[in-house]
């Protein structure tokens, strides 16, 4: 009783506060929650050997999020240690949410408005990674290879969307030199960083490991999407899928996002091990010119 008198109160004479602190406590209830369900699902694997391939699409997906959350929270708990700076740490959460806070913590409006920051953001490294691309094409031995790579860079410069053939005829030219995770520039890899919302300031050789992980992680969470079906993800599952994979899905209807997650699906899930530098550029290729999507 003594808690509903007080969200009245709050909400009739701070409305504006009100709002944040039902946010705050909404975002701390599921963040507890989904910290309960990470650790439940840790426990399974260590009490039943399974490896993280090994498990369902939405278990994996939920600890890769969860990892990625947990860091955002040990950087906010490293910098309110000192006396007094929890005062701080609040007050910097309030001023920079997108920056501090996961998506636990934001509003609706904030949601659809810092996706769209962070696609544009990651969007700027795309002319560089099709010029990378472009640079190494004469390098590339195979005649027809090469004229196939001229072909579909051209096609997007033109803004034209690939079909998912004319990316897998390549799927040759990304296991070896000038385009297998092994070859890739410094500044490939910083540009990849940072199309796909990894830090870019590391030195290359953690750099190369990071994305090596991150696609590979993407690679098995594909595996297991096409074994579980996309029709059975809920709407919101698809929209967020979309995004990890390169594609601001924030804006485009359910439909479009399930038959572009389809064509990545098709890519993904043809490709070896040695071939997954074409599945880190087809963030890239797949994404940039899809119908519907804000330039």
């Amino acid at each position: 009783m003594i808690n509903g008198k007080y969200h009245q109160f709050l909400s009739r004479h701070f409305p504006r506060f009100y709002v944040l602190y039902t946010v705050f406590m909404k975002g701390l209830q599921m963040l507890w929650a989904d910290a309960k369900k990470a650790r439940r699902i840790k426990s399974n694997m260590w009490k039943h050997n399974v490896k993280f391939h090994q498990l369902s699409y939405r278990e994996m997906e939920h600890l890769r999020q969860f990892r990625r959350d947990i860091s955002k929270c040990f950087f906010l708990g490293i910098i309110s240690i000192p006396p007094f700076a929890n005062y701080l740490v609040f007050l910097l959460m309030y001023l920079f949410p997108r920056q501090l806070l996961v998506q636990h913590f934001w509003t609706p409006k904030q949601q659809m408005e810092f996706l769209d920051i962070y696609h544009g953001l990651r969007k700027q490294s795309h002319p560089e990674i099709l010029r990378c691309l472009e640079r190494v094409t004469p390098l590339i031995f195979d005649k027809q290879l090469r004229w196939n790579m001229t072909d579909l860079c051209t096609k997007i410069r033109r803004g034209t969307h690939p079909a998912t053939h004319d990316i897998l005829a390549l799927r040759e030219c990304f296991s070896h030199h000038p385009l297998g995770l092994n070859q890739l520039h410094t500044l490939q890899m910083k540009a990849f960083s940072r199309a796909l919302l990894l830090t870019p300031y590391l030195p290359p050789f953690l750099l190369r490991r990071r994305l090596k992980t991150h696609t590979t992680v993407i690679h098995q969470l594909d595996l297991a999407l096409a074994k579980l079906g996309i029709n059975h993800l809920t709407a919101q599952e698809v929209k967020s899928a979309c995004y990890l994979r390169g594609l601001n899905s924030t804006h485009l209807a359910e439909e479009r996002c399930r038959t572009w997650l389809g064509e990545w699906l098709q890519i993904s899930c043809s490709l070896k091990e040695a071939e997954l530098s074409l599945l880190l550029h087809n963030v890239v290729l797949l994404s940039t010119n899809y119908t519907g999507t804000r330039r």
